[in-house]
């Protein structure tokens, strides 16, 4: 293994988070009287933060007013739902355990709220993630490379050691500002075929080929 520091993305690279996200997305249009979305929709919706999320599934045209009271029904209801049905993808576990083993750091950094990112870090991967790092004041949101650099802060890591690994093109832009190698995953919320058309050091298709890397 040629890295010695690990940085993931934690919705469709880690996590299987979506149908949690469905749900609580179709709860705040349910409140304000809107259109709900399926699970296909909301995918598309997800990469730039639950405020993105939220302006994407909104119809066209809501106030800001309306916008902010859609992502506060999201947010009182994601904290407390978040890991209803949600769960790490196959060979997630036996990845992180292996790079554990081998003395690698791991930081996840997501534009998922902060309080949600630590509860699912350490409910659903207890001891294995070093960092987890989501969105909160202060900080901007990938593709900025400032999660990143925090995560390296926190970590004392190389930089020139270190990767990143996502699921979408909000991972591969926040990888290249962060001047890091990129490792694009196939399983998540866009597919191989989306993935391709950017340009990472790897693209992979199964978790344990991250460790051939």
């Amino acid at each position: 293994m040629k890295y010695e520091t690990y940085i993931f993305d934690m919705d469709g690279t880690i996590l299987d988070t979506i149908e949690d996200l469905t749900v609580t997305t179709n709860y705040a249009m349910e409140k304000m009287g809107y259109p709900k979305h399926t699970i296909e929709e909301v995918k598309w919706f997800v990469g730039n933060g639950i405020m993105m999320l939220i302006k994407r599934a909104v119809p066209e045209g809501t106030s800001e007013e309306d916008i902010k009271r859609t992502h506060t029904f999201f947010m009182e209801h994601y904290k407390d739902h978040c890991n209803d049905k949600t769960g790490p993808y196959e060979g997630i576990i036996e990845l992180l355990n292996k790079l554990k083993a081998a003395d690698k750091k791991l930081a996840v950094v997501s534009n998922k709220a902060d309080g949600p990112v630590k509860v699912l870090a350490q409910e659903i991967f207890p001891g294995l993630f070093d960092v987890a790092i989501g969105e909160r004041p202060g900080i901007n949101k990938k593709p900025a490379r400032d999660m990143v650099d925090e995560a390296i802060k926190q970590l004392g890591a190389d930089r020139d050691k270190t990767v990143y690994i996502g699921d979408t093109n909000v991972d591969f832009e926040t990888a290249k500002n962060s001047e890091l190698d990129c490792i694009l995953v196939s399983w998540g919320f866009r597919g191989r075929e989306f993935i391709e058309q950017y340009d990472a050091e790897y693209y992979v298709d199964r978790p344990e080929e991250i460790i051939n890397i």
